[in-house]
């Protein structure tokens, strides 16, 4: 289980957490929404030491993560698909790929199975990833996060600007990866996306968690979405 307990984090003189609390188990999307600038990607941020804390812990199966440097905790297993996608663009879809799998020394079977997820990388193996489509990329930075083998993988906005096709492809995956014990973090601003595939969802205002709810109580009563998102 991944757990943030009470974490506070900033950028600079500029606190943007305080007190955060969430946890996400193993086979279990969690879904943070929140207002822009609420803390969502700060959040993610703080998960995979790209921020120092200022207080608080982030642990993986008990296992304190905050006190290691940033380019260990991918190691320990978290995968990190950020907003952006941030793929090595000179570089085909093979050698991104192989990327990811040198984080943890994963094999070619790992390779085939997340190939199997993702049948046009096969098709597109030796193209540069600049040359690809907008969701063919969001497609290979997934796919890479999914070569390290991850417990937990991080999603930050993953169909910002796909069309309904590659958004469909993307929630289909994410609900694989669920059904077969990896435990989720999605940062959506598409509520309907975040309801078709969410076990719990979180909403985060000024770097708080305001309440956690079951998903089940969301599709029931939308009301509670617009409390906390409506403007």
């Amino acid at each position: 289980m991944l757990e943030l307990d009470k974490v506070n984090a900033g950028y600079g003189q500029a606190q943007i957490l305080r007190d955060l609390s969430l946890h996400v188990a193993p086979g279990e999307i969690l879904c943070l929404l929140g207002r822009n600038g609420a803390g969502k990607t700060t959040t993610i941020k703080a998960i995979m030491g790209l921020l120092p804390l200022l207080s608080g812990a982030v642990r993986l199966d008990g296992v304190s993560l905050n006190e290691l440097p940033a380019h260990q905790v991918p190691g320990r297993g978290i995968g990190y698909v950020p907003q952006g996608r941030r793929l090595f663009a000179e570089l085909s879809v093979a050698q991104n790929l192989e990327i990811g799998l040198m984080v943890r020394g994963s094999g070619t079977e790992v390779l085939d199975a997340v190939l199997e997820l993702f049948p046009r990388l096969r098709e597109r193996f030796h193209q540069r990833a600049q040359t690809l489509s907008g969701g063919e990329q969001q497609m290979l930075a997934t796919a890479r996060a999914l070569c390290l083998e991850p417990k937990v993988l991080l999603l930050d906005e993953p169909t910002e600007g796909l069309q309904p096709s590659m958004i469909e492809a993307i929630r289909q995956v994410v609900a694989v990866m669920r059904d077969r014990g990896v435990g989720i973090i999605l940062v959506e601003q598409r509520v309907d996306a975040v309801l078709s595939v969410a076990d719990r969802v979180s909403f985060i205002e000024n770097g708080h968690n305001l309440e956690t709810l079951d998903a089940d109580a969301l599709r029931r009563d939308h009301a509670i979405i617009e409390r906390h998102l409506g403007v």
